[in-house]
């Protein structure tokens, strides 16, 4: 399952989730039809910065349904499937903060970082001799969907980076296949958020 969030800033301490989306990925298919998406009624007025990035007014949230109602509601979407994301320990923190304080307890679900999972793959084409891949680049989500001639959607929107984010995650299991990395223990640990079960993809 890939999940995006868009925040009120970086910070889980002061900032706050202005919307998740999420869709559902089975047997290496993306269910684009099988989607959450919601906007979040925030506690305070969105500043013009975050704003200006996902475009997300604060008149659109006061009519949105607050955190509290929509927090279960995506559990319950997700279950317990493995969560995706691109830079998803930046998603969890701000996820697993509400969890806490609404349901008592963070969310249980391992998860694989696609950034992370980008950089091991341009790592060991550079290690094989690949020298046109660079290690020093940029690894943002639609950079690398350009770059691998992935289809393309509409930046900043929470259901839109997740759709983006599942295409590029799709394109890399296969790659990282090719490379030896062939379940979702090998996964996880490319991507470097910890250990789990063996899966095979």
């Amino acid at each position: 399952m890939v999940l995006d969030t868009e925040l009120t800033g970086l910070n889980p301490r002061r900032d706050e989730i202005v919307s998740i989306g999420a869709v559902r990925i089975r047997d290496m298919r993306i269910l684009v039809e099988e989607n959450f998406y919601t906007c979040v009624r925030t506690r305070k007025a969105l500043p013009k910065e975050s704003t200006l990035v996902h475009r997300i007014t604060s008149e659109r949230v006061k009519t949105a349904p607050e955190l509290e109602e929509v927090l279960p509601e995506f559990l319950a979407f997700c279950g317990s499937a493995l969560l995706v994301g691109h830079y998803v320990q930046l998603d969890l923190a701000f996820l697993n903060k509400a969890a806490r304080r609404i349901l008592g307890g963070a969310m249980p679900n391992l998860s694989v970082d696609c950034a992370r999972l980008a950089q091991a793959y341009v790592a060991n084409l550079h290690r094989r001799g690949h020298r046109e891949f660079s290690l020093d680049g940029t690894f943002q989500l639609a950079k690398l969907a350009k770059e691998y001639g992935l289809p393309l959607f509409e930046q900043h929107n929470a259901l839109e980076d997740a759709l983006q984010t599942a295409y590029l995650f799709v394109f890399l299991a296969a790659k990282l296949r090719e490379q030896g990395l062939s379940t979702f223990r090998h996964l996880r640990q490319a991507s470097e958020v910890g250990m789990g079960d063996d899966g095979v993809l």
